[in-house]
């Protein structure tokens, strides 16, 4: 049996024992010594497995002993490493979408975005200057941006942080997410001068977490199969690229790093996203409307937890005509930005403070933001988020216990 260790993003205890959580803690009404931790710091979308297991054989896929033995795909291409059904499969999901433009552009192939996002950052750095380029994001940031950036100490760039406070002279990059991670904004670029480029992640551009409102036309587009279809075991990711000079140095960067991309990864994300395109199956059509079912369906029961709360807050959002769906529609994000209000003002960091509760969100100081926020990740399965749900009630609970015994 393969065992897990969950690394905390803090060195405190999980169960912290300060004075200002005992206040709490105290009045806590189900004893939470025995109950399970909740796994919400992280995006492991779960919570569209009950499709998949719908859908049966109908993206069943096997391979023989002998199947996909070589390193090469395409030696004629610059992602030589591409399989050639999954390049269909990818253009065919974004004109069924209409999320990106991916005609006249370069399909990269990567294990999963986090690489492609390191060989994007050495493809718009290399061969190098002087200095190293400067990265920067918006706050509150995508947290494995700022460590991503940071992790391999290259010569070639380096993290700068918020994009709002860059001043530097020079060439930089910067990183938008759209709809932003965490808070689940859209959002454009900031700093907009003429020595900068840009990475666009646009992981959760998909109907079931935001409005489809355009096709994104941009210079370096990222994705991946995690989000867009729920499948994160399979470790594939795709950039959209539009200069071929950067996606031959992306192609480099994955060659020396990986030699390549799992094929039998490549060929069962082909087979599922054609699946999802292929409108005849009725998958693509189902799959969406599921996934924003099951989104909207958690945020209503979310906000309604919330609307009671004089301890937590949400980020407000509107609604947008969706071009995919043909109606307006609300964002649905895949991670709640969660606020610890004034009323709350004994709770310094939010964190530690759910910690006492078993829930493990992702603090807001690692998204260049305020300690009072948390990221907690919508997409788990339904077990685990209605559980999510009862112990935020228990937290509102407590603190109306306690105010009433004043």
């Amino acid at each position: 049996m393969t065992s897990m260790t969950m690394k905390m993003t803090r060195d405190e205890p999980a169960v912290p024992h300060t004075s200002n959580t005992k206040r709490y803690e105290n009045g806590t009404k189900s004893n939470l010594c025995s109950a399970p931790f909740l796994p919400l710091s992280t995006g492991d979308p779960t919570g569209f497995k009950p499709f998949w297991q719908s859908v049966g054989d109908q993206c069943k896929v096997t391979f023989d002993s002998c199947d996909y033995m070589s390193y090469l795909t395409d030696v004629g291409n610059v992602c030589w490493f591409l399989e050639k059904d999954l390049e269909d499969a990818i253009r065919q999901l974004h004109g069924t979408v209409g999320n990106a433009v991916t005609e006249d552009r370069y399909i990269v192939v990567g294990t999963g975005s986090t690489q492609l996002f390191q060989a994007a950052l050495y493809a718009l750095t290399s061969p190098g200057g002087p200095e190293p380029v400067n990265v920067v994001s918006a706050v509150p940031y995508y947290s494995a941006h700022a460590e991503g950036a940071n992790f391999l100490r290259s010569g070639l760039y380096k993290w700068e942080g918020d994009a709002y406070t860059f001043d530097k002279e020079g060439p930089y990059i910067e990183l938008v997410t759209m709809p932003n991670n965490p808070d689940g904004q859209v959002r454009d670029p900031v700093v907009n001068r003429y020595e900068g480029k840009l990475i666009h992640d646009l992981a959760y551009y998909w109907p079931q977490y935001t409005p489809i409102t355009s096709q994104a036309d941009y210079d370096l587009m990222l994705f991946t199969f995690s989000k867009s279809m729920g499948h994160a075991g399979s470790r594939i990711g795709w950039a959209v690229v539009k200069d071929r000079e950067v996606a031959i140095k992306m192609t480099k960067y994955i060659e020396l790093n990986s030699i390549g991309v799992s094929r039998e990864s490549q060929h069962r994300a082909a087979v599922i996203l054609g699946a999802v395109s292929d409108s005849s199956q009725s998958i693509g059509d189902n799959f969406f409307r599921y996934g924003k079912g099951m989104m909207a369906e958690r945020w209503t029961k979310l906000k309604e937890v919330i609307s009671h709360s004089k301890v937590f807050s949400l980020p407000k959002y509107i609604e947008e005509y969706c071009r995919f769906s043909c109606e307006d529609t609300e964002p649905h994000p895949a991670f709640a930005w969660l606020k610890s209000n004034d009323a709350a003002a004994d709770i310094e960091d939010l964190e530690i403070f759910l910690r006492a509760y078993k829930i493990m969100a992702r603090g807001g100081s690692l998204f260049g933001s305020n300690p009072k926020h948390v990221r907690v990740s919508m997409l788990g399965d339904e077990e685990t988020f209605n559980l999510f749900l009862e112990r935020l009630s228990s937290i509102q609970d407590t603190i109306t216990d306690n105010e009433n015994c004043i």
